[in-house]
């Protein structure tokens, strides 16, 4: 499984994905442009020494990853999705696209999903951290899968 950051804003949520990554033994997509400048000093900060244990690949836009890097399934996470993560049943080559912190991902690369899925909240509530709702479906995900990636 993998987890593909479409665009990020944030450097401290991306560190936090990165040692998400590296815990649950998942790859990492980063697309291009990101919000801030991703250079190993900052995401060793952010990331703390977790990030020498992730495979990390940097694509220089979203059509790169779909030429390159795309395989399995794409499962956007998304306030405006209507399948409900735990009720999803995820494969092991699946990857879990993340947009933007301040704008979710483009109609593009919506429609580009093959699924997209609901962290379902509290009446008024907008969204989850980026980092936060990686965890909660990640963990749905390894845990239908056994944690293989975990000793």
């Amino acid at each position: 499984m993998r987890l593909a950051l479409f665009e990020p804003d944030i450097p401290q949520n991306t560190g936090a994905l990165l040692r998400l990554a590296a815990c649950f033994g998942l790859g990492v997509d980063v697309i291009f442009p990101c919000g801030f400048i991703f250079d190993d000093a900052r995401m060793r900060r952010a990331g703390m020494d977790y990030i020498d244990r992730v495979d990390i690949r940097r694509h220089t836009s979203w059509e790169a990853y779909q030429k390159i890097a795309r395989k399995g399934r794409l499962l956007l996470l998304s306030t405006k999705a209507a399948e409900p993560y735990h009720r999803f049943v995820f494969q092991p080559d699946d990857t879990l696209l993340l947009g933007r912190e301040s704008s979710g991902v483009p109609d593009h690369v919506h429609d580009a999903a093959d699924h997209r899925l609901v962290i379902p909240l509290q009446a008024g509530m907008r969204s989850l951290n980026v980092a936060m709702a990686a965890a909660i479906v990640a963990a749905e995900a390894q845990r239908q899968f056994g944690f293989p990636n975990i000793s």
